[in-house]
């Protein structure tokens, strides 16, 4: 069979299950629906895998990759902020070594396709097409590899279904989007024939954000995922093989609760409508900064105008969708309403003139406006330990409209991180209830309601082995995603970095320890594409 193979090398390969978890999987497999990855799962050694808080795809796949936890990675979220400003966070914000850098530094080579927070790609022996958050024509390694990957995948390879021939939200798109990312792989594994893969799937998770609880679409997503698999395994070959997710996903029954409400309420928010209360949400404007235009010289739309104007005599999106909601018009209305003209129209949190605020939901926690730290900081350093804790205090009393906690856990933000990026954190990090209610961090309306997302993520996601590499009768119980880049370093006999937060899994003996000099990340650079937003805004992210 390896003289039929693309790649005869190939001692590991990682499958990347974006939201991967035994609820979704069991009865796919008691099904028969996936006999490739049943077989991974029943034939090597499998168990649950612990996610982070927070558990997002924007932050987890770092800390996978990376071994190391956000305080040392530097990423909590889809948004990355600098003051009250904001980008969409890309490799470039990740302050730590990627798992194919550090391996290609000890002489092995890599193939990574689509792994989330990989854009732009640097130079390491092997090849890499990123994923999430990645623009459209995105930056990869090596430069112009992009196209011979569209030549071998029938001329067309997108990152985002919705950018394809098919129409969005479409299982025909999920199926295509899926099989591109195994054509890519198997094309990038027969051209460079590398020791490590990474193959990561993310329509497993992008089905649940829109196509929420649809069986059809999900049996869909997962079928052809099987399908890629087996035909990658058959014509790579590989040796051993680890599937890995970020995180899991469930129901959401609980209620969301608008921390920006209640904190206004307690007089630490201060709304405002109009549109210039919240970061810069939206980039209509990009192609004349590319000019060299300013950002201020973009003059509103007329929708704009109009809806900015409703909103400072109370007229916001929130009592609009109200309305609409009642007579069956709130979706077919709303997807027709750019997003610059909703955010105009929506009451926002003004956050220079705010003591403490949520900046973005996914980070799931509450920032201190604090002086010296903020560019308009509201709260003096000699006053942060006491705001602190009467926030803390404040949160933890929270109950649901059913009398339940709302949170889980309500902690310093030391208590979830370290590292040289705690800063970044929000100071107090809340976790919801089993995942099983949500955080929002809208004004306008009540303090709860009704979930946004009947979906959502859970922290326990899976980890499956199997390879000569791996002993099949070793427990895998407490394993976290910060064991996964150890155990891959330790597969290749390549010494651990101290500084991930890991241990190589039972399954595998570990290699040494050591220190690895400081990583030096590349130069920040932003997003510079609004595709990017809008497609993070469609799955709740944003």
């Amino acid at each position: 069979m390896a003289g039929s193979t693309d790649g005869e090398d190939l001692r590991l390969l990682v499958v990347g299950l974006d939201a991967g978890c035994r609820p979704v999987l069991e009865p796919l497999f008691e099904s028969g629906d996936l006999p490739t990855l049943r077989g991974l799962f029943e034939g090597g050694t499998s168990g649950a895998l612990e996610s982070q808080i927070p558990p997002w795809t924007a932050s987890a796949w770092p800390s996978l990759y990376t071994g190391q936890n956000p305080g040392k990675h530097g990423v909590y979220d889809f948004l990355s902020f600098d003051g009250y400003d904001w980008d969409v966070v890309n490799a470039t914000h990740v302050r730590a070594r990627p798992i194919w850098e550090l391996l290609s530094d000890h002489g092995v080579s890599s193939v990574v396709v689509n792994v989330p927070v990989t854009h732009p790609a640097r130079p390491f022996d092997g090849a890499l097409i990123p994923g999430l958050t990645a623009p459209e024509d995105p930056d990869c390694h090596p430069a112009g590899i992009l196209e011979d990957v569209r030549l071998a995948c029938g001329g067309e390879y997108w990152l985002y279904p919705q950018s394809g021939p098919y129409p969005d939200r479409s299982i025909e798109g999920y199926e295509r989007a899926i099989e591109l990312r195994g054509k890519a792989f198997r094309y990038l594994a027969r051209r460079f024939d590398p020791d490590f893969g990474f193959l990561q799937f993310q329509q497993t998770d992008s089905v649940f954000h829109e196509r929420p609880g649809d069986k059809r679409a999900i049996e869909a997503v997962y079928r052809e995922v099987d399908r890629q698999l087996a035909e990658t395994l058959e014509r790579t070959d590989p040796e051993n093989v680890l599937v890995v997710s970020d995180h899991g996903m469930g129901r959401v029954t609980g209620s969301e609760f608008r921390v920006n409400e209640f904190l206004r309420d307690r007089g630490y928010v201060r709304g405002r409508s109009g549109g210039d209360g919240m970061p810069d949400w939206s980039r209509t404007w990009e192609n004349d900064l590319l000019e060299g235009s300013e950002a201020g010289d973009r003059e509103p739309t007329p929708l704009e105008r109009a809806m900015n104007a409703a909103a400072t005599v109370g007229l916001t999106t929130q009592r609009v969708a109200s309305a609409l909601d009642r007579v069956g018009l709130k979706e077919a209305i709303g997807t027709r309403v750019p997003n610059d003209a909703i955010r105009a129209a929506s009451e926002q949190v003004d956050f220079p003139e705010s003591k403490a605020y949520v900046r973005s939901k996914s980070e799931l926690g509450v920032r201190i406006n604090l002086v010296g730290r903020e560019p308009n900081g509201r709260v003096p350093e000699s006053a942060y330990d006491d705001v602190r804790r009467e926030l803390i205090e404040s949160l933890s009393a929270v109950r649901t409209p059913d009398g339940e906690p709302m949170f889980d856990a309500v902690e310093p933000r030391e208590t979830y991180f370290h590292g040289p990026h705690v800063e970044a954190a929000p100071d107090v990090v809340t976790v919801p209830r089993g995942f099983d209610t949500a955080i929002s961090a809208d004004l306008g309306r009540g303090q709860f309601g009704e979930p946004m997302e009947s979906w959502n993520h859970k922290r326990t996601g899976v980890v499956a082995a199997a390879g000569s590499a791996f002993g099949e009768s070793a427990s895998l119980e407490g394993a976290t995603i910060f064991d996964i880049a150890p155990t891959i370093c330790s597969l290749f006999d390549v010494p651990v970095d101290a500084a991930m937060d890991g241990d190589p899994l039972p399954i595998i003996e570990g290699s040494a320890v050591r220190p690895y000099p400081a990583y030096d990340p590349a130069p920040r650079r932003t997003t510079d594409d609004r595709a990017v937003e809008e497609r993070l805004s469609e799955l709740g992210y944003l």
